[in-house]
């Protein structure tokens, strides 16, 4: 749902335009573009400019386009309802109103960990089609037929830091002021890392009065509170907000009472309840809007696949960041050379893949400069759902192509849209909470700014998130700028094992799954008695889990809107 502030329209007696979401455009522009329209092609420049984050909505001579975020934190679908298609935002819309069941073989996909292009970027409704990020979707004046076009192309990194961190810095600027704007109050997170900090400065500086929230870590040696307070002491206007770390809830809590509507599996269910328990106190405080830093780490550093194709092109400059990251990371040297010397397509990636389902967990270097982290399923997965998956991943191998040609690039925008896919669900719990959430982080136009940055100049092991530092430097002090550590959750996911294996177990008892012939309740059922499981710390269980709460939230939706 939307509210009055987030729907601008305008319109004619042939055309009519609408933007959903957050944009700062204006009825009055709208009105001018939607006079100057002859062809409905003509609004990907529009699309390419407005700054936020929104679905873009058109019709002409009965035509009608609609597109989301290249992104993918807005996202389309499309289905035939009585013969005519129908387009909207979440496919759970759609198979509500089109009796539109589960299909048993995206669901085998989505227990893949992870879940690689394209696969993903599908319904799980059968009947419900998905619009790809960046492409748009027309429909006929006759409402019977569908096409999809794209609108947009990833830029090339080709700026040099100097002259991109000016541009990323506007870009940012302008994400933030279209949220800030309008006044009244807003809350900001404050982890005291580089990415919230940087949020929270921006939102200092617009008329809004902020409320920057933190909450500490439980590990000892989480030092998030310490940083979060320098940047606090420089921020005299803001009311700072400290929360109580032991009523933080852990990893896990609450699964069995999750009933969000949810279009979708989502791993983002195992911290659902961490990211929504602070928002009604928020709320209370004054604020009409909560701004993140989710998307920063995706945004200010890039991933070091970029390096398998400078290692061909500037080998000098390569091996000597190759060195760093291998003791930055602790690579192993043999996996290492074997990943940079893995020149597969991505098809041939892919369908290599299909038949290694059950190899072990690869090294992390594996992933870090390849394709992607190969996908796995594991030992409570039927031989069922495995010929599903498989079938599935060699079909998209016979068609399938990577989301650019510079794998460092592909991985770039994967790691984005599988982001996105977990916060636009997290984005609709926050509403139905009480607060809207929003990451300026994750808008198009910040995105577009900080891709065309030169990789070597991005992701370097000699420092940490250059791109972000230089950007924000004279807006966050040289003191904040200078943090190089994050904080991991490990010891609240742990805990979270730990603490609630009592409702894994109720899970797996009575396991939707399990009744789909997908995987075997008695062994996830075992596995839930023993949280301790070496295993179990790479989050193995996070896609299986997804889907089992997902098929039980349907439960509660059938009925047809």
């Amino acid at each position: 749902m939307w509210s009055e502030t987030e729907c601008v329209s305008a319109g004619t007696q042939r055309a009519a335009l609408a933007v959903f979401g957050c944009c700062p455009v204006t009825p009055t522009e709208l009105q001018r573009r939607a006079e100057r329209l002859t062809d409905l092609a003509q609004l990907d420049s529009l699309a390419r400019t407005l700054p936020g984050s929104f679905h873009l909505v058109a019709s002409l001579d009965g035509r009608v386009r609609v597109q989301g975020t290249a992104s993918g934190l807005r996202l389309v679908f499309h289905a035939a309802a009585q013969g005519i298609a129908v387009a909207a935002s979440t496919a759970d819309l759609l198979a509500r109103a089109t009796g539109a069941t589960p299909d048993r073989g995206e669901l085998a996909v989505r227990l893949l960990w992870p879940v690689p292009h394209p696969l993903y970027e599908t319904s799980v409704f059968q009947g419900v089609r998905a619009v790809s990020p960046g492409d748009t979707l027309y429909l006929a004046a006759d409402g019977r037929t569908t096409r999809t076009t794209s609108w947009w192309v990833p830029p090339e990194p080709v700026r040099t830091l100097a002259a991109g961190a000016p541009l990323v810095r506007q870009a940012l600027t302008e994400a933030v002021a279209a949220r800030t704007d309008p006044g009244g109050v807003v809350s900001c997170d404050l982890s005291g890392g580089l990415d919230s900090t940087s949020v929270c400065f921006l939102a200092d500086r617009s008329p809004a009065r902020v409320i920057a929230s933190t909450w500490p870590g439980r590990d000892p040696a989480d030092d998030d509170l310490g940083w979060a307070k320098r940047a606090a002491s420089h921020l005299p206007e803001v009311d700072h907000v400290v929360w109580d770390a032991d009523e933080s809830p852990l990893v896990y809590t609450d699964l069995l009472d999750i009933d969000d509507p949810m279009d979708e599996p989502t791993i983002g269910v195992m911290d659902r309840a961490r990211v929504l328990h602070h928002l009604p106190a928020l709320r209370a405080r004054g604020s009409r809007l909560h701004l993140t830093g989710i998307g920063g780490d995706h945004i200010a550093w890039c991933s070091e696949a970029y390096y398998h194709r400078l290692l061909r092109r500037h080998p000098g400059v390569a091996l000597r960041q190759l060195r760093g990251f291998k003791v930055l990371f602790n690579w192993p040297s043999a996996a290492m050379a074997r990943a940079l010397a893995d020149a597969r397509p991505y098809r041939r990636w892919l369908a290599d893949a299909a038949v290694r389902l059950r190899d072990p967990l690869p090294a992390s270097v594996t992933g870090a400069l390849g394709w992607s982290a190969p996908p796995r399923l594991f030992d409570w997965v039927t031989p069922e759902a495995e010929a599903l998956a498989r079938n599935a991943l060699l079909g998209a191998a016979a068609t399938a192509r990577p989301l650019h040609p510079d794998r460092g690039m592909h991985t770039d925008l994967e790691a984005i849209r599988a982001c996105t896919r977990i916060i636009r669900i997290w984005d609709g719990m926050a509403a139905r909470a009480g607060l809207a959430m929003t990451s300026p982080f994750l808008d198009d136009r910040v995105i577009e700014a900080s891709l065309a940055v030169r990789a070597r100049e991005r992701v370097t092991p000699w420092a940490y998130k250059p791109l972000l530092t230089t950007a924000m430097r004279g807006i966050v002090p040289d003191e904040c700028l200078r943090r190089t550590s994050k904080a991991q959750a490990s010891m609240d996911a742990s805990n979270g094992l730990r603490e609630h294996r009592g409702d894994l177990l109720a899970l797996w008892e009575d396991s939707r799954l399990a009744a789909l012939g997908l995987v075997d309740g008695k062994a996830l059922c075992d596995l839930a008695r023993r949280p301790a499981s070496p295993g179990l710390q790479h989050a193995i269980l996070y896609s299986t889990i997804a889907c089992e709460v997902w098929l039980r939230g349907l439960d509660g939706r059938t009925a047809t809107p």
